[in-house]
């Protein structure tokens, strides 16, 4: 099996994505096998709760105040449409239910009426996660009281790189989100972007500062840039599909134990290569028909591609992860 190791270099990292393809598919598969069942993957929906005016200067984001993207802003979701929503994803299928508000750092008192919409969803029996921006310590108290199982904060790319895509908050407020999360008791949702003009050794760099974190992060997204209108990556280079896939195989193997989520972007791939970096270890993906602000492929053509590779959405009964003794074949 696999060990779990929190000591990885850049120059192992890139190495390793860099690996003869048909070799590294054939070990990162082989050890998603010994602890998830291929034939499962886990189900989110992902909500936008506070849309835009956003002051932050994410090079990606189309819900930045400071880029002409023709996003209308919106206030905070009640609690009660928010819990609607919620049940909607579950009849969909979701096990897990996401919020997003577009902050750079939330308010007590916004901490507090998202706590409020995470008690009302932990209620129906779902797995709840949400991303806010930069947390106090005392603000991850308060959702963790709520029963918060997930809390996003993604790193977005390696240091080196960070500085092309953001300005107004640095690598280190980052980490020190997710030490607070942490510190509270709550899960980790942590990833990155890639296709925003890195380099493979700024992809090694993010997953090796993920693989750094002790423990590792619960959940890796691994999000595929959305070009928007109006954004100042809208035009960039797109990225090798394949490269993708080498990443996503790189973070099954440092990170063996982490769910791997295949996230934004899928709208913008074949259903050939989201099979290839399933095969390679990913094993979530996100339902409906939106990603916070940009398009997703939607319920029905999800349902279609999973039925055609065989493979089960999980269901709290059966979520995919295997005892270290399991068999991983059925």
């Amino acid at each position: 099996m696999v060990t779990l190791r929190h000591d990885w270099t850049v120059d192992q990292a890139e190495e390793l994505i860099g690996r003869p393809f048909h070799d590294l598919l054939f070990e990162a598969h082989a050890a998603h096998r010994e602890r998830f069942d291929p034939h499962v993957v886990e189900a989110a929906i992902l909500l936008s709760v506070k849309t835009g005016a956003c002051p932050e200067d994410c090079a990606y984001c189309p819900q930045s105040a400071k880029w002409n993207t023709d996003l209308k802003p919106e206030r905070l979701m009640a609690p009660d449409d928010i819990v609607a929503a919620a049940r909607q994803a579950q009849a969909a299928g979701a096990t897990r239910f996401c919020m997003g508000a577009a902050w750079r750092s939330p308010t007590d008192r916004q901490v507090g009426e998202v706590a409020a919409a995470v008690e009302a969803v932990k209620g129906l029996g779902m797995e709840t996660c949400v991303t806010l921006g930069m947390l106090a310590a005392a603000q991850a108290r308060r959702l963790a009281d709520a029963g918060l199982d997930f809390y996003n904060h993604n790193l977005d790319t390696s240091p080196e790189f960070y500085g092309e895509i953001i300005t107004t908050r640095t690598y280190g407020d980052r980490l020190e989100t997710l030490a607070n999360v942490r510190d509270a008791g709550v899960k980790l949702c942590c990833g990155g972007i890639v296709g925003m003009g890195e380099s493979r050794r700024d992809r090694a760099g993010l997953l090796v500062q993920l693989a750094r974190l002790d423990p590792h992060p619960e959940s890796v997204p691994i999000n595929l840039l959305v070009q928007v209108p109006g954004t100042p990556l809208f035009g960039a280079e797109d990225l090798d599909p394949l490269e993708l896939v080498r990443t996503v195989a790189a973070a099954r193997l440092m990170m063996p134990g982490s769910v791997v989520r295949l996230s934004a972007g899928r709208a913008q791939m074949t259903d050939e290569l989201q099979a290839l970096c399933l095969h390679a270890g990913a094993s979530s993906v996100f339902l409906g028909d939106k990603l916070l602000t940009t398009a997703n492929p939607g319920e029905d053509h999800d349902r279609d591609l999973l039925s055609r590779l065989d493979t089960q959405t999980a269901t709290p009964e059966r979520t995919g992860r295997l005892q270290p003794s399991a068999s991983p074949l059925g």
